[in-house]
Protein backbone atom coordinates (compact mmCIF):
# COMPACT_ATOMS: atom_id res chain seq x y z
CA UNK A 1 0.00 0.00 0.00
CA UNK A 2 1.27 3.40 -1.15
CA UNK A 3 2.08 5.77 1.79
CA UNK A 4 0.57 9.09 1.01
CA UNK A 5 2.05 12.78 1.59
CA UNK A 6 0.34 15.80 1.86
CA UNK A 7 0.24 18.52 -0.85
CA UNK A 8 1.18 21.75 -1.03
CA UNK A 9 -1.59 24.07 -3.21
CA UNK A 10 -2.34 27.23 -4.07
CA UNK A 11 -5.09 28.75 -5.98
CA UNK A 12 -4.74 32.83 -6.93
CA UNK A 13 -5.21 35.45 -8.79
CA UNK A 14 -2.92 38.50 -9.93
CA UNK A 15 -1.77 41.64 -12.05
CA UNK A 16 -0.35 38.41 -14.57
CA UNK A 17 -3.77 37.28 -14.64
CA UNK A 18 -6.92 39.30 -14.07
CA UNK A 19 -7.03 43.77 -14.83
CA UNK A 20 -7.37 45.31 -11.21
CA UNK A 21 -11.82 45.67 -11.87
CA UNK A 22 -11.38 41.91 -11.19
CA UNK A 23 -8.39 41.90 -8.84
CA UNK A 24 -10.54 44.25 -6.58
CA UNK A 25 -13.54 41.76 -6.08
CA UNK A 26 -10.82 38.80 -4.68
CA UNK A 27 -9.15 42.11 -2.17
CA UNK A 28 -9.21 41.12 1.56
CA UNK A 29 -8.84 43.78 4.06
CA UNK A 30 -7.24 42.93 7.78
CA UNK A 31 -10.16 42.39 9.09
CA UNK A 32 -11.90 40.52 6.73
CA UNK A 33 -8.85 37.67 6.45
CA UNK A 34 -9.42 37.42 10.32
CA UNK A 35 -12.69 36.75 9.47
CA UNK A 36 -12.24 34.74 6.59
CA UNK A 37 -9.42 32.10 8.82
CA UNK A 38 -11.99 30.14 11.28
CA UNK A 39 -14.28 29.39 7.84
CA UNK A 40 -11.16 28.30 5.70
CA UNK A 41 -9.78 26.39 9.07
CA UNK A 42 -13.13 24.44 9.50
CA UNK A 43 -12.76 23.29 5.87
CA UNK A 44 -9.51 23.08 5.09
CA UNK A 45 -7.65 22.53 8.21
CA UNK A 46 -4.78 25.10 7.34
CA UNK A 47 -4.38 27.62 5.36
CA UNK A 48 -2.69 31.24 4.17
CA UNK A 49 -4.25 34.50 2.74
CA UNK A 50 -2.06 36.54 0.72
CA UNK A 51 -3.72 39.38 -0.27
CA UNK A 52 -2.07 42.40 -1.66
CA UNK A 53 -2.98 45.53 -3.93
CA UNK A 54 -1.33 42.66 -7.10
CA UNK A 55 -2.55 39.05 -5.73
CA UNK A 56 -5.08 37.50 -3.75
CA UNK A 57 -3.69 33.76 -2.95
CA UNK A 58 -5.14 31.16 -1.17
CA UNK A 59 -2.59 28.60 0.20
CA UNK A 60 -3.32 25.16 1.59
CA UNK A 61 -2.51 21.55 1.79
CA UNK A 62 -5.00 19.03 0.39
CA UNK A 63 -4.13 15.05 0.37
CA UNK A 64 -3.48 14.74 -3.89
CA UNK A 65 -2.69 17.15 -5.77
CA UNK A 66 -6.12 16.73 -8.27
CA UNK A 67 -8.22 17.98 -4.73
CA UNK A 68 -6.50 21.83 -5.62
CA UNK A 69 -9.53 22.17 -8.28
CA UNK A 70 -11.86 22.77 -5.35
CA UNK A 71 -9.80 25.86 -4.45
CA UNK A 72 -11.03 28.50 -6.78
CA UNK A 73 -14.44 28.00 -6.41
CA UNK A 74 -14.04 28.16 -1.97
CA UNK A 75 -11.97 31.55 -2.80
CA UNK A 76 -14.98 32.56 -5.01
CA UNK A 77 -17.72 31.60 -2.35
CA UNK A 78 -15.40 32.82 0.76
CA UNK A 79 -15.66 36.99 -1.02
CA UNK A 80 -19.04 36.41 -2.70
CA UNK A 81 -17.11 37.24 -5.89
CA UNK A 82 -17.87 36.45 -9.80
CA UNK A 83 -14.82 36.32 -11.24
CA UNK A 84 -13.99 34.51 -14.70
CA UNK A 85 -12.38 30.91 -12.87
CA UNK A 86 -9.80 31.01 -15.86
CA UNK A 87 -8.30 34.25 -14.40
CA UNK A 88 -6.81 32.08 -11.49
CA UNK A 89 -3.92 29.46 -11.58
CA UNK A 90 -3.61 26.63 -9.54
CA UNK A 91 -0.14 25.31 -8.45
CA UNK A 92 0.59 22.40 -6.23
CA UNK A 93 3.92 20.70 -4.93
CA UNK A 94 7.05 22.34 -5.82
CA UNK A 95 5.46 24.65 -8.31
CA UNK A 96 3.36 25.79 -5.41
CA UNK A 97 6.73 26.77 -3.30
CA UNK A 98 9.00 27.88 -6.20
CA UNK A 99 5.89 30.40 -6.88
CA UNK A 100 5.77 31.66 -3.33
CA UNK A 101 9.79 31.82 -3.33
CA UNK A 102 9.39 34.38 -6.26
CA UNK A 103 6.55 36.11 -4.76
CA UNK A 104 8.66 36.65 -1.49
CA UNK A 105 11.94 37.80 -3.23
CA UNK A 106 9.64 40.35 -5.17
CA UNK A 107 10.18 38.70 -8.79
CA UNK A 108 6.64 38.22 -9.26
CA UNK A 109 5.66 42.02 -8.93
CA UNK A 110 4.93 44.15 -10.55
CA UNK A 111 7.71 46.29 -9.53
CA UNK A 112 9.94 43.81 -9.21
CA UNK A 113 12.35 43.63 -6.70
CA UNK A 114 9.60 45.71 -4.39
CA UNK A 115 10.10 45.93 -0.89
CA UNK A 116 6.38 45.83 1.29
CA UNK A 117 5.67 42.10 -0.47
CA UNK A 118 8.25 40.73 2.33
CA UNK A 119 6.15 42.50 5.30
CA UNK A 120 2.74 41.40 3.38
CA UNK A 121 3.88 37.84 3.37
CA UNK A 122 4.90 38.18 6.94
CA UNK A 123 1.49 39.38 7.96
CA UNK A 124 -0.67 37.25 6.29
CA UNK A 125 1.57 34.05 7.73
CA UNK A 126 1.40 35.93 11.16
CA UNK A 127 -2.66 36.62 10.58
CA UNK A 128 -2.82 32.93 9.80
CA UNK A 129 -0.51 31.54 12.88
CA UNK A 130 -2.82 33.65 15.00
CA UNK A 131 -5.70 32.21 13.87
CA UNK A 132 -4.61 28.96 14.95
CA UNK A 133 -4.60 27.74 10.61
CA UNK A 134 -1.24 26.72 10.19
CA UNK A 135 0.28 23.69 10.52
CA UNK A 136 3.63 22.53 10.33
CA UNK A 137 4.44 22.12 6.22
CA UNK A 138 2.85 25.56 5.82
CA UNK A 139 5.23 27.31 8.44
CA UNK A 140 8.23 25.84 7.29
CA UNK A 141 6.90 26.78 3.52
CA UNK A 142 6.50 30.72 5.02
CA UNK A 143 9.65 30.66 7.20
CA UNK A 144 11.46 29.70 4.20
CA UNK A 145 9.92 31.82 1.62
CA UNK A 146 10.87 34.73 4.09
CA UNK A 147 14.30 33.73 4.20
CA UNK A 148 14.87 33.46 0.60
CA UNK A 149 13.16 37.28 0.14
CA UNK A 150 15.88 38.26 2.55
CA UNK A 151 18.72 36.28 0.90
CA UNK A 152 17.97 37.47 -3.00
CA UNK A 153 17.44 41.37 -1.46
CA UNK A 154 21.17 40.41 0.23
CA UNK A 155 23.07 38.65 -2.54
CA UNK A 156 21.59 41.10 -5.10
CA UNK A 157 20.56 44.54 -5.92
CA UNK A 158 16.84 44.24 -6.92
CA UNK A 159 16.11 45.77 -3.36
CA UNK A 160 17.94 48.33 -4.22
CA UNK A 161 16.67 49.80 -7.48
CA UNK A 162 12.98 48.72 -6.85
CA UNK A 163 12.17 50.11 -3.19
CA UNK A 164 8.19 50.23 -3.85
CA UNK A 165 5.52 50.50 -5.54
CA UNK A 166 5.53 54.27 -4.81
CA UNK A 167 8.74 54.15 -6.80
CA UNK A 168 7.38 53.39 -10.21
CA UNK A 169 4.28 55.90 -9.07
CA UNK A 170 7.05 58.80 -8.59
CA UNK A 171 8.08 57.75 -12.37
CA UNK A 172 5.28 58.20 -14.09
CA UNK A 173 4.09 61.24 -12.08
CA UNK A 174 7.42 62.86 -13.37
CA UNK A 175 6.78 61.83 -17.08
CA UNK A 176 3.42 63.10 -16.84
CA UNK A 177 3.89 66.40 -15.23
CA UNK A 178 7.71 66.82 -17.06
CA UNK A 179 9.62 67.02 -13.48
CA UNK A 180 8.36 67.24 -9.94
CA UNK A 181 10.49 70.25 -9.18
CA UNK A 182 7.92 72.78 -7.16
CA UNK A 183 5.03 70.30 -7.09
CA UNK A 184 2.44 70.06 -4.09
CA UNK A 185 1.54 66.19 -3.32
CA UNK A 186 -1.71 64.94 -1.84
CA UNK A 187 -1.55 61.84 0.01
CA UNK A 188 -4.46 60.14 0.36
CA UNK A 189 -3.98 57.80 3.17
CA UNK A 190 -1.61 57.47 5.92
CA UNK A 191 -0.76 53.38 5.51
CA UNK A 192 2.99 52.36 4.30
CA UNK A 193 1.88 52.34 0.33
CA UNK A 194 1.08 56.17 0.74
CA UNK A 195 4.22 57.00 2.97
CA UNK A 196 6.57 55.65 0.20
CA UNK A 197 5.18 57.19 -2.30
CA UNK A 198 5.28 60.61 -0.17
CA UNK A 199 8.72 59.93 0.39
CA UNK A 200 10.04 58.92 -3.01
CA UNK A 201 8.36 62.25 -3.97
CA UNK A 202 9.79 64.70 -1.91
CA UNK A 203 13.06 62.72 -2.71
CA UNK A 204 12.31 63.98 -6.65
CA UNK A 205 11.81 67.38 -6.11
CA UNK A 206 7.89 67.60 -4.99
CA UNK A 207 8.23 70.91 -2.98
CA UNK A 208 5.64 70.25 -0.99
CA UNK A 209 3.10 66.89 1.12
CA UNK A 210 -0.13 67.45 2.59
CA UNK A 211 -1.18 64.70 3.93
CA UNK A 212 -4.95 63.55 4.75
CA UNK A 213 -6.96 60.42 6.40
CA UNK A 214 -10.25 60.25 8.36
CA UNK A 215 -8.25 59.83 11.28
CA UNK A 216 -6.91 62.86 11.42
CA UNK A 217 -4.40 61.96 13.87
CA UNK A 218 -2.86 59.27 11.87
CA UNK A 219 -2.44 62.51 9.45
CA UNK A 220 -0.81 64.71 11.70
CA UNK A 221 2.00 61.25 12.76
CA UNK A 222 2.60 60.61 9.06
CA UNK A 223 3.00 64.15 7.57
CA UNK A 224 5.12 64.58 11.27
CA UNK A 225 8.10 61.66 10.05
CA UNK A 226 7.65 63.61 6.45
CA UNK A 227 7.91 67.07 7.26
CA UNK A 228 5.03 67.41 5.69
CA UNK A 229 1.19 69.16 6.33
CA UNK A 230 -1.59 67.38 7.86
CA UNK A 231 -5.22 67.94 6.57
CA UNK A 232 -8.10 67.33 7.79
CA UNK A 233 -10.61 65.09 5.74
CA UNK A 234 -13.30 67.36 6.10
CA UNK A 235 -10.93 70.02 3.93
CA UNK A 236 -10.31 67.37 1.33
CA UNK A 237 -11.63 69.52 -1.45
CA UNK A 238 -9.33 72.46 -0.77
CA UNK A 239 -6.87 70.42 -0.71
CA UNK A 240 -7.08 68.96 -3.77
CA UNK A 241 -7.42 72.72 -5.56
CA UNK A 242 -4.00 72.70 -4.73
CA UNK A 243 -2.22 69.60 -5.46
CA UNK A 244 -0.73 68.38 -8.59
CA UNK A 245 -0.19 64.67 -7.88
CA UNK A 246 -3.00 62.72 -5.52
CA UNK A 247 -1.78 59.76 -4.47
CA UNK A 248 -4.21 57.49 -3.00
CA UNK A 249 -4.15 54.17 -1.26
CA UNK A 250 -6.21 53.50 1.36
CA UNK A 251 -7.76 50.21 2.91
CA UNK A 252 -11.50 51.25 2.01
CA UNK A 253 -13.37 48.74 0.55
CA UNK A 254 -15.52 51.40 -2.36
CA UNK A 255 -14.70 54.67 -3.73
CA UNK A 256 -13.21 57.52 -1.99
CA UNK A 257 -12.80 60.10 -4.52
CA UNK A 258 -15.78 60.86 -7.12
CA UNK A 259 -16.30 63.64 -9.45
CA UNK A 260 -18.52 65.74 -7.03
CA UNK A 261 -15.54 65.75 -4.66
CA UNK A 262 -12.58 66.44 -7.93
CA UNK A 263 -14.94 68.79 -10.10
CA UNK A 264 -14.66 71.54 -7.71
CA UNK A 265 -11.35 71.53 -7.39
CA UNK A 266 -10.29 71.93 -11.14
CA UNK A 267 -11.80 75.49 -11.24
CA UNK A 268 -9.55 78.52 -11.48
CA UNK A 269 -6.33 75.91 -12.54
CA UNK A 270 -5.64 77.93 -15.69
CA UNK A 271 -5.04 74.48 -17.67
CA UNK A 272 -2.71 73.05 -14.39
CA UNK A 273 -2.71 69.36 -14.84
CA UNK A 274 -4.19 67.38 -11.50
CA UNK A 275 -2.29 63.84 -11.87
CA UNK A 276 -4.35 61.06 -9.84
CA UNK A 277 -2.23 57.73 -9.15
CA UNK A 278 -4.69 55.46 -7.73
CA UNK A 279 -2.26 52.28 -5.80
CA UNK A 280 -5.68 51.35 -3.52
CA UNK A 281 -7.05 47.61 -4.12
CA UNK A 282 -9.85 47.83 -4.14
CA UNK A 283 -9.45 51.64 -6.08
CA UNK A 284 -9.63 54.44 -3.97
CA UNK A 285 -10.40 56.73 -7.42
CA UNK A 286 -13.98 56.44 -9.61
CA UNK A 287 -12.84 55.69 -13.10
CA UNK A 288 -14.89 58.66 -14.18
CA UNK A 289 -13.03 60.88 -12.47
CA UNK A 290 -10.57 60.25 -15.79
CA UNK A 291 -13.62 61.71 -17.79
CA UNK A 292 -12.67 65.21 -16.36
CA UNK A 293 -11.38 67.73 -18.32
CA UNK A 294 -7.38 68.32 -17.31
CA UNK A 295 -7.18 64.64 -14.93
CA UNK A 296 -4.94 62.47 -15.73
CA UNK A 297 -6.45 58.62 -14.15
CA UNK A 298 -3.57 56.06 -13.29
CA UNK A 299 -4.17 53.12 -11.39
CA UNK A 300 -1.97 49.98 -10.15
CA UNK A 301 -1.86 48.13 -13.82
CA UNK A 302 -0.64 51.31 -15.27
CA UNK A 303 2.48 51.36 -13.83
CA UNK A 304 3.61 48.10 -15.39
CA UNK A 305 5.14 49.43 -18.35
CA UNK A 306 6.99 52.21 -16.05
CA UNK A 307 8.48 49.60 -13.72
CA UNK A 308 9.58 46.76 -16.05
CA UNK A 309 13.35 46.17 -15.06
CA UNK A 310 15.49 46.95 -17.50
CA UNK A 311 19.50 47.02 -18.58
CA UNK A 312 21.72 45.95 -15.69
CA UNK A 313 18.70 44.81 -13.65
CA UNK A 314 18.21 41.86 -16.05
CA UNK A 315 21.72 40.62 -14.33
CA UNK A 316 19.96 40.62 -10.62
CA UNK A 317 16.68 39.13 -11.89
CA UNK A 318 18.88 36.21 -13.15
CA UNK A 319 21.15 35.61 -9.93
CA UNK A 320 17.79 36.24 -7.82
CA UNK A 321 15.87 33.01 -9.95
CA UNK A 322 19.12 30.96 -9.86
CA UNK A 323 18.81 31.71 -5.70
CA UNK A 324 15.05 30.94 -5.68
CA UNK A 325 15.79 27.63 -7.64
CA UNK A 326 18.78 26.64 -5.09
CA UNK A 327 16.29 27.06 -1.96
CA UNK A 328 13.65 24.60 -4.16
CA UNK A 329 16.28 22.24 -4.45
CA UNK A 330 16.84 22.20 -0.72
CA UNK A 331 13.23 22.34 0.29
CA UNK A 332 12.78 19.54 -2.36
CA UNK A 333 15.28 17.40 -0.13
CA UNK A 334 13.91 18.53 3.22
CA UNK A 335 10.35 17.55 2.68
CA UNK A 336 11.32 14.17 0.47
CA UNK A 337 13.04 13.72 4.06
CA UNK A 338 9.69 13.75 5.97
CA UNK A 339 8.17 11.49 2.93
CA UNK A 340 10.46 8.85 3.95
CA UNK A 341 9.93 9.14 7.89
CA UNK A 342 6.30 7.58 7.93
CA UNK A 343 7.68 4.50 5.93
CA UNK A 344 10.71 4.01 8.07
CA UNK A 345 8.80 4.01 11.18
CA UNK A 346 6.64 1.42 10.18
CA UNK A 347 9.10 -0.73 8.64
CA UNK A 348 10.70 -0.43 11.99
CA UNK A 349 7.76 -1.16 13.76
CA UNK A 350 6.54 -4.40 11.35
CA UNK A 351 10.29 -5.30 11.93
CA UNK A 352 9.79 -5.25 15.80
CA UNK A 353 7.08 -7.25 15.46
CA UNK A 354 8.23 -9.73 13.91
CA UNK A 355 11.28 -10.30 16.01
CA UNK A 356 9.18 -10.12 19.23
CA UNK A 357 6.94 -12.44 18.03
CA UNK A 358 9.42 -15.20 17.27
CA UNK A 359 11.70 -14.18 19.61
CA UNK A 360 8.94 -15.25 22.32
CA UNK A 361 8.07 -18.37 20.20
CA UNK A 362 11.64 -19.26 20.87
CA UNK A 363 12.15 -18.73 24.47
CA UNK A 364 9.33 -20.80 25.26
CA UNK A 365 10.70 -23.60 24.02
CA UNK A 366 13.62 -22.51 26.34
CA UNK A 367 12.27 -22.49 29.78
CA UNK A 368 15.40 -23.34 31.39
CA UNK A 369 17.44 -20.66 30.33
CA UNK A 370 18.77 -17.79 32.80
CA UNK A 371 18.03 -14.41 32.58
CA UNK A 372 21.18 -13.27 31.41
CA UNK A 373 20.88 -16.01 28.30
CA UNK A 374 17.71 -14.14 27.80
CA UNK A 375 19.07 -11.03 27.46
CA UNK A 376 21.65 -12.40 25.20
CA UNK A 377 19.20 -13.76 22.68
CA UNK A 378 16.88 -11.30 22.53
CA UNK A 379 20.30 -8.30 22.40
CA UNK A 380 21.01 -10.83 19.27
CA UNK A 381 17.79 -10.23 17.68
CA UNK A 382 17.83 -7.24 17.59
CA UNK A 383 21.45 -6.71 16.29
CA UNK A 384 20.08 -8.59 13.14
CA UNK A 385 17.03 -6.82 12.88
CA UNK A 386 19.08 -3.63 12.95
CA UNK A 387 21.32 -5.01 10.07
CA UNK A 388 18.68 -5.76 7.63
CA UNK A 389 17.05 -2.93 8.01
CA UNK A 390 20.00 -0.86 7.90
CA UNK A 391 20.59 -0.60 3.99
CA UNK A 392 16.91 -0.42 3.04
CA UNK A 393 16.61 2.95 5.44
CA UNK A 394 19.66 4.40 4.06
CA UNK A 395 18.85 3.95 0.69
CA UNK A 396 15.26 5.46 1.62
CA UNK A 397 17.06 8.30 3.29
CA UNK A 398 20.02 9.04 0.74
CA UNK A 399 18.63 7.34 -2.40
CA UNK A 400 18.23 9.10 -6.03
CA UNK A 401 14.75 7.80 -6.02
CA UNK A 402 13.49 7.91 -2.86
CA UNK A 403 9.72 7.75 -3.86
CA UNK A 404 10.55 4.12 -5.74
CA UNK A 405 11.86 2.77 -2.41
CA UNK A 406 9.00 3.89 -0.72
CA UNK A 407 6.88 2.61 -3.22
CA UNK A 408 8.47 -0.62 -3.13
CA UNK A 409 9.36 -1.17 0.60
CA UNK A 410 5.37 -0.27 1.23
CA UNK A 411 4.59 -3.20 -0.56
CA UNK A 412 7.19 -5.72 -0.32
CA UNK A 413 6.24 -5.99 3.84
CA UNK A 414 2.43 -4.27 3.79
CA UNK A 415 3.05 -0.94 5.39
CA UNK A 416 0.43 1.41 5.80
CA UNK A 417 1.30 4.49 7.70
CA UNK A 418 -0.98 7.08 5.96
CA UNK A 419 -1.36 9.21 8.85
CA UNK A 420 -0.85 12.77 7.88
CA UNK A 421 1.79 14.99 9.22
CA UNK A 422 0.69 17.65 10.96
Amino acid sequence: MKVKAPVIALAGISHHTAPVEEREALAFSTGELRAALPRLKQELGAAVILSTCNRTELYTVVGAAEDACRLVPLLLRLRGARVDPSRFYVLTGLEAVRHLYRVAAGLDSMVVGESQIQGQVRDAFSLATDADCVNGLLSRLFHTALAVGKRARRETSIGRWAASVGSAAVALARQVLMGLEGRTVLVVSAGATGKLAARALTEAGAARVLVTNRTYARAVEVARSLGGQPVPFSRLPEALAQADIVISATGAQGFVLGPQQVAPALAGRDGRPLVFIDLAVPRDVDPAVGELEGVHLYDIDDLQEVAAPQGTHLRDLRRAEAIVEEEVARFQEWWQSLDVVPVIAALRQRAEEIRQRELERTLRRLPDLSPEERQRIEAMTMAIVNKLLHRPIARLKDGADIALYREVLSDLFGLSSEQPRK
